[in-house]
C-alpha cells in the first residue's frame, strides 16, 4: 500500500504528483500490460538475448572511445 503523507498547507497537486511517481515505481502498470497477452518463453528469451547483445555493443563502443 502506498502512503503519501500530506503536510499541512501543502498543495494537493504536489502530493498527487508524489503519489503517481511512487505508484509508477512499483511497476504495477507495466506488470498489467505484460500479462494482457501471453508471450512464449522462447520469445522472451530471444528478446532478453537481443537486449543483452545491444547493451554489450554500447559498452564496447564506450570503452573504445
Amino acid at each position: 500500500m502506498i502512503i503519501v503523507p500530506v503536510k499541512e498547507g501543502e498543495n494537493i497537486d504536489r502530493a498527487l504528483k508524489r503519489f503517481k511517481r511512487k505508484f509508477e515505481k512499483t511497476g504495477v502498470v507495466m506488470e498489467l500490460r505484460r500479462r494482457q497477452a501471453y508471450e512464449k518463453p522462447s520469445v522472451t528469451k530471444r528478446q532478453q538475448k537481443l537486449k543483452a547483445i545491444y547493451i554489450q555493443q554500447l559498452l564496447n563502443k564506450q570503452q573504445q572511445n
